[in-house]
């Protein structure tokens, strides 16, 4: 279940529709996977279309994600480190992200999404690493369009209910993360053996 807190600011929120979908991403205090939850139960309500929903979620979750981004760019790594806590990543989020970063490289951008932990500070070592923007762009939408998708539809399922979806998201996220490692060991495989091969 939800804390109140996160109720009361999603129902605020939810009276600007597709607006309010997209404040709650963009700002990430509240996990996403909640934000789209309750996104599906306005859908399943009829107070916003699934497609604008879907578009607020692929919007609000891009930019959050540009935000770190511009902040690797222009902040780099000691930015985060004096001012980090303020927007709730941690050192280990950032050392974990760096290394999954510099060891899979940009591909991890779209597979590390799926991921916690390094999901939310992914995007940080990506901009510090100055990785082309508009690869990062296309990585980014690619992987908040199946998230988004998945976790409106459990909304909906769920509807009035929708305050359950942390317990019940925990049974998709596993294997998400399982599909995930699995997606970047046969990238790496791959490239190995064509490597390998030349």
């Amino acid at each position: 279940m939800t804390a109140d807190w996160v109720t009361n600011i999603l129902e605020l929120l939810g009276q600007y529709g597709f607006f309010g979908i997209t404040i709650a991403l963009m700002i990430e205090v509240i996990p996403s996977e909640v934000v789209l939850g309750y996104g599906g139960y306005l859908i399943s309500n009829g107070d916003i279309s699934f497609f604008a929903a879907l578009l607020a979620g692929i919007i609000g979750g891009t930019i959050a994600q540009l935000f770190l981004y511009w902040l690797g760019v222009y902040g780099g790594r000691p930015f985060f480190e004096k001012y980090g806590k303020f927007l709730l990543i941690k050192r280990s989020h950032l050392d974990a992200a760096e290394l999954w970063f510099n060891k899979y490289g940009t591909i991890v951008i779209f597979t590390a999404r799926f991921i916690p932990i390094v999901r939310h500070a992914i995007s940080i070592p990506a901009g510090i690493a100055r990785m082309p923007f508009h690869q990062f762009l296309i990585y980014t939408i690619a992987a908040m369009l199946p998230w988004t998708i998945l976790f409106l539809l459990i909304g909906m399922q769920l509807n009035q209910h929708w305050n359950s979806i942390s317990v019940v998201a925990s049974a998709y996220i596993k294997p998400i993360i399982l599909i995930a490692c699995f997606s970047l060991l046969l990238y790496f495989s791959y490239h190995y053996f064509i490597k390998k091969k030349k």
